[in-house]
């Protein structure tokens, strides 16, 4: 699952950004993306992002086995 964040900025300042970005072939959204992703690297410990990885692997994993057509 997903979460969203929601940001407050004047209507000016996005059309600005917007504006100078698509210049750029890129989106406000794509940017932020991958601005969160540096940070999420950049600030949690690497012991935190395993036990994040290990329990997404263990999700797939779960619904893999809850996909297989019982017999």
């Amino acid at each position: 699952m997903k979460m969203t964040l929601n940001i407050s900025l004047p209507p000016e300042k996005i059309q600005a950004i917007n504006l100078f970005l698509e210049q750029k072939n890129t989106t406000l959204q794509a940017e932020l993306q991958k601005y969160t992703e540096q940070l999420y690297t950049k600030i949690v410990p690497q012991p935190v992002k395993d036990y994040i990885e290990a329990k997404a692997d263990s999700s797939k994993a779960d619904k893999k086995s809850a996909d297989k057509p019982k017999p």
